[in-house]
């Protein structure tokens, strides 16, 4: 499922996430899964990964940044 993480989208469903690649290459990845509810927003700020859930509370998992190479690779940034 493609995810917006502009902080603004709400997500449409639960959704289980292990980790969140960029449009130019890079993936976030998760600590531990995490699952969003139907309704939760997401954002990357100062270097992480952010989520808002429809209460307000917000949210810091921990996770570390990658670099995909190509199909099947993983270098870490």
């Amino acid at each position: 499922m493609r995810l917006v993480a502009d902080g603004a989208t709400p997500t449409s469903r639960l959704v289980l996430v292990q980790d969140l690649e960029t449009d130019d290459g890079y993936a976030f990845e998760l600590a531990s899964p995490l699952f969003l509810a139907a309704g939760d927003r997401v954002a990357f700020e100062d270097g992480g990964f952010v989520v808002v859930q429809a209460s307000g509370v917000r949210l810091s998992p921990a996770g570390d940044w990658s670099t995909r190479c190509g199909p099947g690779s993983l270098r870490r940034r």
